[in-house]
C-alpha cells in the first residue's frame, strides 16, 4: 500500500461554519458565530477527524477523490489522506480502517459479496450513486470509422483483423486492453464471438490515451477498450464499435460473455464502521453528486493542463461553490 499524499487543515471549517450559522439565524454577528462555533469544536462537536481516501488508477476517479477530499478539508477541516490503491485492493482496506471511502465505483458483484453484509464479511456498504455514468466499450479511432464505416459493427471485425495485427498479437489482430485491474471481459468476448484477434494490454490509462492519439495523428488502425466520463474525449471523440447487445445477466459468468458493456450509474463505497462514526465528512461523501461534464473539467486540468490534482480540484471548487454548498447541506 503506496500513500500518495497526506495535508491537513481546520482553520477554514470556523470560517465555513460561521458563515452557515449566519445565514441560518438570519441575523448576529461574526464575532458572536465565531465564539459559538469555537465553542462547539471544544466541546467535541462538528469533528471531521480522519478522512482516508482511495484514488484508483485513472484520472477521472483522481479528479473525484481530489474535488471531495479537498472540500472536506478545506471546508470541514478533515486530515485527508489519499491512497493510489487498485480497485480491489482498495475494499480490502474497509476492515482495517486504511480506507473510508471508494469514491467511484464501477461495479463490482464479486466485491460486494465477499465486503456487503448478507454474504459477505459486512465491512463495506453502497453510500448510493456519485452521478456519473459510466460507459465501457470498444472503440476505435474517428479517421478508421469515417474512412471505414462498417468497422464498427463487430460482425465485420475479422475482415480487417489483419490490418489491426501488431509484432506482440501473434498473426491475429491486436484489441488493445487497458489496465488489467478494470472491470473488462474483453478476453472472454473476443473468444466467444469467435474473432480473430488477441487482447494485448496497454497497461494504463495513459498508455491507452497516448495510442489512440498516435492512431488518430498517423491514421494507424487501432480497436481497445476505452470509457467515458474521460476528457480525452473532447481531444479525440472515439468512436463506439456496436457489440450484442447487453442484456440482464449476460456478464454474470465472466467465462461467457459475449455482449457489450452497460452504462452504470457509478456509486460510493464506504467502510460501514466510518459511516456510523460522528465524522462530518460522512454527510459530505453522502450528499455529493456531480456530472460526467464535471468530472471531466478537472481530469482535463489535471491530464491536459499539467495541474496537481490539489490544484487542479480547488479551482473548480472555487468556481462551483453553490454546488459544494449543496453537498454540504
Amino acid at each position: 500500500m503506496r500513500i500518495a499524499r497526506s495535508r491537513g487543515a481546520r482553520l477554514g471549517a470556523l470560517a465555513a461554519v460561521a458563515t452557515l450559522a449566519l445565514s441560518a439565524c438570519g441575523g448576529g454577528s461574526v464575532d458572536d458565530a465565531t465564539e459559538a462555533n469555537e465553542s462547539q469544536a471544544a466541546e467535541g462537536g462538528g469533528d471531521c477527524g480522519d478522512l482516508q481516501m482511495a484514488v484508483n488508477p485513472w484520472v477521472g476517479y483522481e479528479a473525484s477523490a481530489y474535488v471531495v477530499g479537498t472540500v472536506a478539508q478545506d471546508q470541514l477541516g478533515c486530515t485527508v489522506e489519499y491512497k493510489e490503491l487498485k480497485e480491489d485492493v482498495s475494499w480490502q482496506g474497509f476492515g482495517t480502517g486504511e480506507v473510508d471511502v471508494v469514491i467511484e465505483d464501477w461495479g463490482h458483484p464479486d466485491l460486494e459479496k465477499k465486503f456487503f453484509e448478507g454474504e459477505g464479511d459486512g465491512t463495506a456498504m453502497d453510500m448510493g450513486p456519485q452521478g456519473n455514468v459510466g460507459i465501457i466499450g470498444w472503440y476505435v479511432p474517428p479517421w478508421l470509422a469515417e474512412e471505414n464505416p462498417d468497422i464498427t459493427d463487430w460482425e465485420n471485425l475479422n475482415d480487417y483483423a489483419q490490418d489491426f495485427a501488431t509484432s506482440e498479437s501473434d498473426g491475429k489482430g491486436q484489441f488493445l486492453g487497458a489496465d488489467p485491474s478494470y472491470v473488462q471481459f474483453d478476453e472472454a468476448i473476443v473468444s466467444n464471438l469467435d474473432l480473430d484477434f488477441k487482447v494485448v494490454f496497454s497497461g494504463s490509462e495513459a498508455a491507452s490515451i497516448e495510442a489512440f492519439r498516435k492512431a488518430e495523428e498517423n491514421k494507424e488502425f487501432l480497436i481497445g477498450y476505452f470509457y467515458e466520463p474521460q476528457y480525452f474525449m473532447a481531444e479525440v471523440p472515439l468512436v463506439k464499435v456496436a457489440l450484442p447487445p447487453y442484456e440482464e445477466g449476460c456478464q454474470d459468468d465472466p467465462q461467457d460473455v459475449a455482449c457489450d458493456y452497460p452504462e452504470t450509474e457509478l456509486k460510493k463505497i464506504v467502510g460501514t464502521d466510518w459511516a456510523a462514526s460522528d465524522s462530518t465528512a460522512v454527510d459530505l461523501v453522502q450528499n455529493f453528486t456531480w456530472t460526467n461534464d464535471d468530472q471531466n473539467v478537472v481530469a482535463g486540468y489535471i491530464a491536459s493542463d499539467g495541474m496537481s490534482p490539489e490544484d487542479a480540484a480547488a479551482k473548480w471548487v472555487e468556481e462551483n461553490q453553490d454546488k459544494v454548498d449543496a453537498w454540504l447541506q
